[in-house]
């Protein structure tokens, strides 16, 4: 026959020391029960006691369980929590960044009392979002581990939902594209059209029709009317990269459509009306063209209800090994050898070059060290001649300066010994140095006395 234990001191101490949040109400709302996670993960300061759901004032627990019940189908007839297990996720803005909460509840009965209990339990899964964000990020190929770049994305998937207007700027080869792709996956405007203008690759003459459209007979060559990327996008999202490029003259249009949704086809003065949501992207600084005159301000700060800036590919060079995979990968699949490994100093190389065409000029360089990958490893000689030139010109800047330095050192120690008159003591006293490290140095640089 086995001993009767009390486990209830021991359930405690290893509640208190799980990373769940545990909490434990009556119907009514009043906590019996909580660990110190709880606290820590609901953002309330360390210490906190609670006696009432509504005590824990960052989050309004009741309601959004509620909430969350009715979105499930399980409330009773009178409109009230069925008590059955519901899960669901709550975004927490907290001093370290948003989290993302997992909350667990429902009701659990007690065989020493009548009365029934709610239990709820939450989880942090903030970790776990933004390995989402790394490894499956909705609607866009983009593959980073760097921190800035996926608070980025998690500021995208928060704004994605809204129709508030995105300006991303970077550089070239950053990732605006597919960071715009996912915007409008994500958006309630998802299953709309999605339209993308190149303002720099349509000609200054033609550019007023490719956004406003045009009726037949507005210019030589109009035979017949035709819709601009305005309409076309209506109910959905309108992409304008490179939106710097517009001219001056087009740009007084493009704010009134913008700010009013309605403008004029060319040749026409009958007023269009579309519901469009603006993402744009630029390479340059809008903000810096704005001061010299070259973009206007109104329009610009319409742009940039929501500004990016995109880190270029040399500020985050932790994510090229990641995307040097990944590009593999894409190129295993259309073909080439699966084999092929990359050299450590080939590796080296390529985190340490500037990459001034960012992610576009890392894949092309990827593929270039799989042409001419030598016994199935991409070699220093396998990539790209500017990559090699760049590592060359870096190790020649970095040898003169170890000769500067040499030169340097020299001059300092041949100083103190005739600040000294020789004696080798007080010159090693000079420099901060004990006579064994002098003597090297004097060996090393044959200074004699």
């Amino acid at each position: 026959m086995f001993a009767q234990v009390d486990y209830i001191p021991l359930l405690n101490k290893i509640i208190s020391n799980i990373d769940e949040g545990v909490l434990v109400s009556d119907t009514h709302g009043t906590v019996l029960f909580h660990n110190p996670a709880l606290i820590r993960l609901v953002g309330l300061e360390e210490g906190t006691s609670i006696s009432k759901i509504k005590d824990i004032n960052t989050i309004n627990l009741s309601r959004s369980i509620l909430r969350a019940a009715i979105d499930a189908g399980e409330v009773d007839a009178a409109g009230k929590p069925s008590g059955d297990f519901i899960n669901f996720e709550l975004q927490l803005e907290h001093s370290d960044g948003n989290r993302s909460l997992e909350i667990i509840s429902g009701i659990i009965s007690d065989e020493q009392s009548d009365n029934k209990k709610r239990l709820t339990l939450i989880r942090d899964r903030t970790d776990s979002r933004h390995m989402e964000a790394v490894f499956k990020p909705a609607g866009t190929t983009l593959t980073t581990q760097d921190p800035r770049l996926l608070e980025i994305i998690q500021r995208l998937r928060q704004i994605a939902p809204t129709n508030a207007f995105v300006l991303l700027q970077g550089e070239s080869g950053t990732g605006k594209t597919q960071l715009v792709r996912m915007i409008h996956t994500l958006s309630k405007r998802a299953q709309e059209p999605f339209i993308e203008v190149n303002c720099a690759a349509i000609p200054e003459t033609l550019i007023e029709s490719e956004l406003f459209g045009h009726v037949k007979g507005a210019f030589t060559g109009a035979s017949n009317s035709r819709q601009g990327r305005f309409q076309s996008a209506d109910k959905g999202t309108l992409f304008l990269d490179e939106v710097s490029e517009i001219p001056m003259h087009l740009q007084a249009k493009l704010l009134r459509a913008i700010q009013d949704q309605k403008f004029e086809m060319v040749g026409s003065d009958k007023t269009v009306h579309v519901d469009v949501r603006i993402v744009a992207a630029s390479n340059q600084n809008l903000r810096d063209m704005v001061d010299s005159g070259k973009f206007r301000a109104d329009l610009f700060y319409r742009l940039a209800v929501i500004p990016i800036t995109i880190p270029s590919l040399r500020e985050r060079p932790g994510d090229i090994p990641l995307l040097s995979r990944h590009f593999c990968k894409q190129l295993v699949a259309r073909g080439y050898p699966d084999n092929t490994k990359c050299n450590t100093e080939s590796l080296s190389m390529m985190m340490n070059y500037s990459w001034p065409g960012n992610v576009r000029e890392l894949e092309n360089a990827i593929e270039h060290g799989l042409i001419c990958a030598i016994d199935g490893h991409i070699m220093p000689e396998s990539l790209p001649q500017d990559i090699q030139d760049y590592n060359r010109h870096q190790y020649t800047l970095q040898s003169e300066e170890i000769q500067i330095d040499n030169d340097q050192q020299a001059i300092e120690i041949q100083s103190a010994l005739k600040l000294s008159n020789g004696n080798k003591a007080a010159a090693a006293q000079l420099l901060g140095i004990n006579r064994s490290t002098l003597w090297r140095w004097m060996q090393k640089y044959a200074i004699e006395v």
